[in-house]
């Protein structure tokens, strides 16, 4: 970073732990033209300078928000392999079905984030394949991967529920890691603030400090990760597990999109949060009724 740039970032830390207001105008634009972007985050006194290119292979470059996906499945797989609370279900056909929910899952990813972008892809069609820079929406990635591993639960005749139960606390730890690939493409943020967290990036309206959404949906997902872990442990009915990560994961989901200034939108509605709400009223629904059920059982 050149002399210039450590100025104007002294003068945003400087100003910012004076409570005052850095002016957009005067900041220069130091991440457009340049191979190296910089994040800070004055509230803590941070400051990260990086290239979202992470090594290139046979002339590929290979991108930091790719590693940090490939690591969070990485992770979730040692974690599932020492998991006591299988269900019955055997490592050989996690990975199996892990494979097939990477191979449908991105492509439901991409596909849910295209089609809310149809007017830019329509004019755009080379850019549908370039995921590297970004562009995989959850949703679409769950729905399709959870899809492609019901139908290969059917055609090996395992228990759908074992297995959903079993996998999905790994899921979301995979999230959690994956989340941060966020960070090296500098998106998924939020609406501008004055938190302590506050992070502070250059975008097309000049220097801004926005809500780090996607540090909040990673702790999230971590949370959400320890919590299904413990409840694994106590499982009352099959989907249980299953069903408490789409209540827990739609809740946060649907307050976090709610400060993203890059919703995915159908007419005047973030459709990521409109699909999280129905989501959570629908898992709460069936989990009150079963547990319902299992009560009058029960007493009977």
């Amino acid at each position: 970073m050149d002399i210039n740039v450590h100025f104007y970032t002294y003068v945003i830390q400087h100003m910012s732990q004076n409570g005052q207001k850095c002016p957009k105008t005067n900041v220069p634009n130091w991440t457009k033209g340049r191979e190296m972007s910089t994040v800070i985050f004055p509230g803590l006194n941070l400051e990260f300078e990086f290239s979202k290119i992470a090594f290139s292979f046979l002339g590929i470059d290979i991108y930091k928000y790719a590693v940090c996906i490939v690591f969070g499945i990485i992770v979730a797989l040692i974690l599932s392999k020492f998991s006591k609370e299988n269900y019955d279900i055997s490592y050989d056909f996690v990975l199996e079905n892990i494979i097939l929910g990477i191979f449908f899952g991105i492509i439901g990813a991409r596909l849910y984030f295209v089609l809310f972008n149809i007017e830019h892809y329509s004019q755009n069609l080379k850019e549908i394949l370039i995921i590297r820079d970004g562009g995989l929406a959850i949703y679409g990635g769950l729905l399709f991967g959870i899809i492609a591993i019901i139908i290969n639960c059917k055609i090996n005749k395992k228990d759908i529920l074992n297995f959903l139960d079993y996998i999905v606390p790994f899921v979301a730890i995979a999230q959690c890691f994956g989340r941060f690939g966020n960070f090296f493409n500098i998106e998924a943020y939020g609406y501008e603030t004055n938190s302590i967290f506050r992070m502070g990036i250059e975008t097309i309206n000049g220097y801004e400090e926005v809500h780090p959404v996607f540090i909040y949906e990673a702790l999230a997902t971590f949370l959400i990760f320890c919590i299904l872990r413990m409840f694994q442990k106590k499982r009352k009915f099959k989907g249980e597990i299953f069903l408490l990560y789409l209540i827990l994961y739609s809740f946060i989901r649907a307050i976090l999109e709610g400060i993203r200034v890059d919703s995915l939108m159908l007419f005047n509605y973030r459709i990521s949060q409109v699909l999280s709400i129905l989501i959570f009223l629908t898992s709460a629904s069936v989990v009150i009724c079963r547990k319902m059920s299992c009560e009058k059982s029960l007493k009977n």
